[in-house]
């Protein structure tokens, strides 16, 4: 396990920033592309990707039968991260964006009530102060208003469950599995389940949409950053982390994505954004800084002064 604590937040907070700055490559890709076809073939190229290099660096300690055994855990936690992409993506069909984001981005808050009864890991005061603030950020920056709930935004509430379980048994098995191996199960049940729904929701893929450049780009882009490195980077921290600090890590997504946005699109950010952008920001350092413990020193250090 690594002790050092700022080096594990940086590489979770990295892995927020790929996903965050992927977002408008992938969404100019799925105005091409429909989005379970556009999964499939994310996933199905990280597993490929991943499946290579245990086969070819391990070539002599590969096991297919450690793989097999791996994805009675592994298909569990592809499951809840396939509920994740599909609930996000129909979600869209009925509600807006904003308020898609903005409910998705609850996993933050869900998590450590889930980390509580599954890993009876307590949260801190200070730590869900870190994520009310960080909901509120979120909420600025994703939409103006909350207008009548429709079957959209429950969609997106379920998504944010399935990421919310996804990020507490993540670090619930991380410790006791092989991390490459588990993912790869991981992305393979990903890409089997996109596979099925992409047949039976999509029509065929045509070779002119497989070679548009924005499609192949995005799948580039996406298989070897956002999913490859960012799943096994996201397995291997958390055995070294709790899950409350990694899904408010995490809530820095929407703000990478907001700035990637601003940058590639030059969309406008207007005061509200720029004020739930550092909301979130706030919240998530307050997590990580010892306020409480360094307010008990400079008391105790006064006491001493004092005698």
């Amino acid at each position: 396990m690594i002790q050092n604590h700022w080096f594990i937040n940086t590489a979770l907070l990295s892995i927020a920033f790929i996903w965050g700055i992927t977002f408008v490559v992938v969404q100019e890709a799925i105005s091409t592309i429909d989005p379970f076809s556009f999964n499939f073939l994310r996933f199905g190229l990280a597993a490929v990707l991943i499946f290579l290099f245990l086969f070819f660096t391990q070539k002599e300690k590969f096991s297919f039968k450690t793989l097999f055994t791996q994805l009675k855990i592994g298909s569990f936690l592809g499951l809840l991260l396939f509920l994740g992409y599909a609930l996000q993506t129909f979600s869209l069909l009925h509600t807006t964006p904003g308020k898609s984001g903005f409910l998705t981005g609850l996993a933050v808050a869900l998590v450590p009530i889930i980390s509580y009864f599954i890993l009876r890991q307590k949260p801190t005061f200070q730590g869900m102060v870190g994520v009310v603030l960080a909901v509120l950020g979120l909420y600025l920056l994703a939409f103006s208003g909350m207008t009548g709930v429709n079957i959209g935004d429950l969609l997106a509430l379920l998504c944010s469950f399935a990421f919310g379980l996804q990020i507490v048994y993540t670090g619930k098995f991380a410790s006791k599995t092989s991390v490459l191996y588990l993912v790869l199960s991981q992305l393979i049940t990903v890409a089997v389940l996109s596979g099925i729904f992409a047949l039976i929701f999509e029509p065929t893929l045509s070779l002119n949409i497989l070679l548009h450049p924005s499609v192949i780009g995005a799948l580039l882009v996406t298989s070897i950053f956002a999913t490859v490195i960012a799943y096994i980077a996201q397995t291997f921290f958390q055995k070294s982390t709790s899950p409350s600090k990694v899904a408010l890590i995490f809530s820095m997504e929407p703000v990478f994505a907001a700035l990637a946005d601003y940058l590639w699109n030059a969309t406008t950010l207007g005061t509200r954004s720029i004020f739930g952008c550092l909301l979130i920001l706030f919240g998530m350092l307050l997590a990580e800084i010892p306020l409480l413990r360094y307010f008990s020193f400079l008391k105790i250090k006064n006491q001493k002064a004092n005698m």
